[in-house]
């Protein structure tokens, strides 16, 4: 099988949670690919393959991404086979976007996954209450690193566009999920929060009162910033970062990167992806 859709809601596999053998360093990205749209200049088949160069060239061990559509998701597959994927549209089976969750299968083995709305009714889905026009949701895994045995949690969202109000509430929520399930063991948080970091109740939220950490501000080496959505017109100089790679617990952040990467002047997305190199399991 060379992806996971998850027509399904969760996959149980049973296996204890355990800390890490010994340390575990792994390449993390989250991208905001962009809808496939037919439209010119920035159609989904002009970008297919920029997309897919730069994931060969960087090569996350784990990737979430965001508003991927089912047959975006399904030409990833095909051209990068390494990879297997979970996901679920959030209107539900194979409908909308996805918070598509990519992994070497070499590496990495999932043990068990789920979905949850941002919204008052989480478990239902495609359910939104909070004010925003568009469905929301979380994806996350707990993957097992097989030459070590150590696990982690990978949780992927995107929040809204439009309403503050919404981002609030699905900090919130995302805070009270992962708090709930009581673990030691090191929970990545990544996505498209659409609220600027360090200069917004939602980054306060998960930072300063969650818990986490910041793999970018945190990171031993870092490249340039640059305003990680760019509505394809290329790098801006100290832009706003609103798509984050967040940590908590046993985790050291080593690097991290504003991908810029294009190829004869076609950018992959309208966001740039953010890549970190981190350390988990000290």
């Amino acid at each position: 099988m060379r992806y996971l859709s998850t027509f399904t809601l969760a996959l149980f596999v049973c296996s204890p949670a355990a800390s890490a053998v010994e340390p575990i360093e792994l390449s993390v990205m989250t991208f905001n690919l962009r809808y496939a749209s037919d439209t010119p200049p920035n159609d989904w088949a002009v970008r297919r393959p920029v997309v897919a160069e730069l994931l060969r060239q960087f090569a996350p061990d784990v990737l979430g991404t965001q508003e991927g559509l089912y047959r975006q998701l399904t030409d990833l597959s095909d051209d990068l086979p390494e990879y297997d994927w979970i996901g679920l549209g959030r209107v539900g089976g194979s409908r909308g976007e996805f918070m598509a969750v990519f992994y070497l299968r070499e590496r990495l083995e999932p043990l068990e996954y789920d979905h949850f709305w941002l919204s008052d009714t989480p478990e239902v889905i495609g359910s939104a209450s909070w004010g925003n026009n568009v469905r929301r949701m979380v994806t996350w895994v707990r993957f097992r690193e097989r030459a070590t045995g150590g696990e982690f949690y990978f949780v992927n969202t995107h929040f809204d566009h439009q309403s503050q109000p919404s981002r609030e509430r699905s900090a919130e929520l995302v805070a009270r999920r992962i708090e709930a399930w009581q673990t030691d063991l090191p929970v990545l948080l990544v996505g498209d929060f659409n609220a600027i970091a360090g200069d917004n109740p939602v980054y306060d939220r998960l930072v300063s009162k969650a818990g986490f950490t910041d793999t970018w501000t945190a990171a031993a080496e870092r490249g340039p910033q640059v305003a990680t959505f760019h509505n394809y017109v290329g790098p801006i100089a100290d832009g706003p970062r609103i798509d984050w790679i967040l940590a908590r617990g046993r985790v050291e952040s080593l690097s991290s990167e504003i991908v810029t990467y294009a190829r004869d002047g076609q950018y992959p997305s309208d966001h740039f992806p953010v890549a970190a190199r981190l350390r988990l399991g000290e």
